[in-house]
């Protein structure tokens, strides 16, 4: 028998099986057996030759190749795992790892908001408070960039398209709300955010909330105009069920059952009362919007429509009945915060300033100014926000410029004095669509019309105290609303001499700001698309994912779609301006 400690125990040739027998204990060198000085009797074989004999190699040959053939097999291990990884990585690790991180992406919309726009503002500003020279906005702190705003059909977007190149980062056609060219559903970065990473998901606007920028995220239509449609997917009526946590903006009437004096539907459905039994909370007034608790979450999901078509321009806004949108936007953050607090998914935000583009329709520079002021102040909010959780990132972007506007016009055949006067806005109190709402069929009686015109409009309501006979005249007795928003913008204008050269819609590239998480990836000249394309890999999401899933809703609106003012007020997007796309 083999002596304790002997490593190798053999045993002699007089075995009972005849063979040599080796212990599984761990021998200390490769040194041959019969060299280890560790066997006292003779008639013990000497374990190399019989090993040599058995196996037709040495111990010390077989051991190397043992060795060998664990190093080798450990290399093809390593081979395949890293091979399978960067599979992995490549096709879905790394949206894991960044599903895995929370992030708040806020997107702002300044729609219709270009550069010009932007200085005309700063210098608006900047003159009437005395502010130094050097005075930056909130917005020329964080610009970034420029986006091309082309639709895949005109060089010259609508916000329909241009919303869809942000939602779906897609080019699309022209009146085109979550679809792609060939009129098929396209999945939005909101619902993929919902779906993929269970974000909590809102909408703040000051237009209907049907309008074609905050539609164009949250439903899927051929036609911006198909709003009653677009109602219906925002309250959850298509296969995903309710994907907009929040909401909040104008509208109220695609969501009140018609026909009906508040209504503006085609159809007899209420979709407040279909909204609630889908467990929304709904408001629709000032004191409501203030009971909310902005650091609760039990209120979702929400909507809240604070006027039945649009919200009011700034410089015509109560604030005692309708909040503004920085006020809305501080709201929905408070709200969508803290129905993130104890998760991992964080919130995905679009805010719209809806009302700059439509001021700048009108080719009214008061309002249009007081609109980005008051985007200005949403911005601020929203920068304090990202200070405050360096986990968000902000992106502003306009869909597109309107107006073709310019700080600079000329007044007459002469050569023109390089001027523009900011003190001409500031003692405008109210839009051009406030004054020709008071103007139009309100009295037969002409003299009385020329009186109000003279005493009321110009000098209280406009500012202008040095309006001629001809300018009052034309006013009090033009009775079409074109035509009498041309004579009050034109009033307006020459004395800040500021020129507009359409009411419509211009193919300028618009500023790109951004700040906070990886907002350095937006340096530089993008197309639209890329702004979408930023927010899918922030979040690591899959549209075509959600493309998949929705391919069969519904995208024709069943009734006849509204493209007329509605109770005779005039929607500043109505075809009367623009016949052909706006």
């Amino acid at each position: 028998m083999a002596q304790a400690g002997v490593p190798y125990a053999a045993v002699p040739r007089g075995s009972s099986d005849g063979r040599v027998h080796f212990s599984d204990e761990v021998h200390e060198s490769d040194a041959d057996v019969e060299d280890n000085g560790l066997f006292e009797h003779r008639e013990t074989m000497e374990v190399a030759d019989n090993d040599t004999l058995y196996y037709g190699m040495s111990l010390g040959t077989r051991r190397r190749m043992r060795k060998g053939r664990v190093f080798w097999a450990t290399v093809v291990c390593l081979v395949v795992v890293s091979v399978v990884g960067i599979f992995w990585l490549y096709f879905d690790g790394i949206n894991w790892m960044q599903r895995s991180k929370k992030r708040n992406v806020i997107l702002m919309v300044s729609d219709g908001f270009g550069p010009a726009s932007e200085t005309m503002a700063r210098n608006f500003v900047q003159q009437v408070h005395g502010l130094p020279v050097g005075y930056q906005s909130p917005l020329d702190e964080i610009l970034v960039g420029s986006s091309r705003t082309r639709s895949s059909d005109s060089l010259v977007t609508d916000s329909a398209a241009g919303a869809t190149a942000f939602s779906c980062r897609m080019k699309s056609y022209n009146g085109a709300i979550g679809v792609d060219p060939e009129r098929m559903p396209c999945g939005t970065v909101l619902e993929a955010a919902k779906l993929q990473r269970n974000m909590a998901t809102g909408l703040v606007v000051t237009s209907r909330i049907t309008h074609a920028t905050p539609g164009a995220f949250s439903a899927h239509v051929t036609h911006r105009d198909m709003e009653d449609l677009i109602a219906e997917y925002q309250i959850g009526n298509y296969s995903l069920g309710p994907m907009v946590d929040l909401m909040f903006g104008g509208g109220r009437c695609h969501f009140e059952a018609g026909p009906h004096v508040n209504s503006c539907r085609t159809d007899a459905r209420d979709l407040l009362s279909e909204a609630r039994a889908n467990g929304f909370r709904t408001l629709d007034s000032r004191s409501d919007f203030d009971a909310l608790d902005a650091n609760s979450a039990q209120s979702l999901p929400l909507l809240g429509t604070f006027a039945a078509s649009h919200m009011d321009y700034e410089i015509d806004r109560d604030p005692k009945q309708q909040p503004s949108l920085a006020e809305m936007t501080n709201k929905a953050l408070g709200i969508l915060s803290a129905a993130t607090k104890n998760t991992n998914s964080g919130f995905f935000l679009m805010v719209e300033g809806s009302r700059i583009d439509m001021a700048a329709h009108t080719n009214d520079p008061a309002a249009h100014v007081r609109e980005i002021v008051a985007y200005w102040d949403a911005i601020s909010a929203v920068r304090a926000y990202v200070d405050a959780h360096p986990d968000t990132v902000l992106i502003s972007v306009s869909d597109h410029e309107t107006g073709g506007f310019s700080v600079a016009k000329q007044l007459g055949p002469e050569y023109p004095e390089y001027l523009w006067n900011p003190f001409a806005l500031e003692p405008v109190k109210h839009s051009i669509e406030y004054v020709s709402s008071k103007l139009l069929g309100q009295t037969t009686d002409s003299a009385k019309q020329y009186e109000f015109v003279r005493d009321t409009v110009f000098p209280k309501w406009m500012g202008i105290k040095d309006a001629s006979h001809e300018e009052i005249l034309a006013v009090a007795q033009e009775a079409n609303s074109v035509q009498l928003r041309q004579l009050l913008s034109t009033a307006i204008s020459d004395r800040a001499q500021l020129g507009w050269a359409t009411h419509g819609h211009s193919a300028v590239d618009v500023n790109l700001y951004a700040y906070g998480k990886d907002a350095h990836l937006l340096r530089g000249s993008h197309e639209n698309t890329d702004i979408g394309d930023f927010i899918v890999q922030a979040l690591g999401l899959n549209l075509e994912q959600i493309t998949s899933l929705i391919k069969n809703d519904k995208v024709v609106q069943d009734t006849p779609a509204i493209k007329q003012a509605w109770m005779g007020r005039r929607d500043l997007d109505a075809p009367e301006h623009h016949p052909h796309m706006h």
